[in-house]
């Protein structure tokens, strides 16, 4: 595992086009739109360009910030053997085809893949073509896509130190501006007002992401009068169509619910204390702003949100709670004596700072301008 090198500095040093391959989740999509709008900073005509597929996230989010996108079709690999299997290398022969008249639409001098159905053609089509890949896998846990393309390219971006995958270095997560620049005591008092809660109360908010997640959903519930009474106010962004009427908390601390909070940032900026999955860039959100939390990875899976977490968790900036173990007793037992504790959660705080990192979009960026380098110097 290694560092990410210097930053490039002069035009020259970034290609004139680049395509950039991922998609399907938030996880995939997030970190792509934020290099991608990294890359237009450093050079405002380099023409940049996605490739997804019609049903992930990126059909919508890809086009809504202004760049390209040029479709693959979905080559989903079988868990078990059968016709299915057979299928695969017709179906992958023709996403590498897809990939190349991409790369040939775009003139792409670069291909960077953040793991996802469409980054192994977008990695063989790169090869064929010669061009540089460049790769950053979210996870700590990689996938199946970017283990394979890590194998073709020396230039491979992790988001945590932790992660085992060919040729490694970290660079973070690349973050969205509002996230990376975000000065949580500068905009505590906005942040406050916006939510109605009080500036001499611990703050602490609830967050299952977009889809909500039902055990922290059900677990806060049942302890809304507890956490009032401890002088504990909440902000519980509870996912869509996922809301609940919270009881009167009367004179008590304000429990206050919410569906979506279109500005998280603000959500940070309130919080001294954040309960939430452990996504990876829920994860790197967090420990970017210095947010101490309780990570409660989904049940789920391989086990990959577990993972996540782990480094932020070994340096004492947040704790890790199984899902079946966040009932309303832990609420009562254990998050409400953390909550009040200020000290620790200052303490939590600089531990959790200390394993952030703000400049994932830049480091990532870096790698590209590297990539390039290199393939114009005839090493890919």
């Amino acid at each position: 595992m290694t560092d990410a090198g210097p930053a490039a500095t002069t035009p020259a040093s970034w290609p004139a086009a680049v395509l950039l391959a991922g998609g399907g989740s938030a996880g995939h999509v997030s970190p792509l739109l934020a290099l991608a709008d990294k890359l237009q900073q450093l050079r405002p005509d380099m023409g940049i360009a996605a490739l997804g597929t019609e049903t992930g996230l990126e059909a919508r989010l890809v086009p809504a910030r202004g760049y390209p996108l040029h479709m693959a079709p979905k080559v989903p690999l079988p868990r078990r053997p059968g016709p299915d299997l057979l299928r695969v290398p017709g179906r992958l022969a023709g996403a590498i085809k897809a990939a190349e008249a991409a790369i040939d639409a775009t003139g792409a001098e670069v291909v960077v893949g953040f793991g996802g159905y469409v980054s192994t053609p977008a990695y063989l089509a790169a090869r064929r073509r010669k061009l540089p890949i460049v790769i950053h896998e979210q996870n700590a846990r990689p996938g199946l896509a970017n283990r394979l393309g890590a194998r073709m390219t020396p230039f491979v971006g992790t988001t945590f130190a932790s992660t085992k995958l060919a040729h490694a270095r970290r660079v973070g997560m690349p973050l969205r501006p509002e996230i990376s620049t975000l000065d949580r005591p500068a905009r505590r008092a906005e942040a406050l007002q916006r939510f109605g809660l009080a500036d001499h109360r611990p703050t602490v908010l609830v967050t299952g992401g977009s889809l909500g997640a039902k055990r922290l959903n059900e677990a806060f519930a049942a302890r809304v009068l507890e956490l009032s009474e401890a002088g504990i106010q909440v902000l519980h962004v509870t996912g869509n169509g996922k809301a609940f009427a919270a009881p009167d908390t009367g004179a008590g601390a304000r429990y206050v619910v919410l569906e979506y909070a279109d500005a998280m940032e603000l959500g940070y900026a309130a919080a001294d204390l954040v309960v939430a999955r452990s996504g990876a860039n829920t994860v790197c959100e967090l420990s970017a702003v210095g947010l101490p939390a309780v990570y409660v990875p989904l049940p789920i899976g391989n086990g990959e949100q577990e993972l996540n977490a782990a480094d932020v968790v070994a340096a004492g900036g947040g704790l890790l709670v199984p899902d079946a173990e966040l009932t309303p007793t832990w609420v009562t037992g254990t998050l409400i004596p953390l909550a009040t504790d200020a000290g620790r959660l200052q303490s939590m705080s600089a531990a959790a700072a200390a394993v952030g990192e703000r400049g994932g979009d830049q480091l990532l960026a870096d790698l590209v301008a590297q990539a390039y380098a290199a393939g114009r110097a005839g090493g890919h």
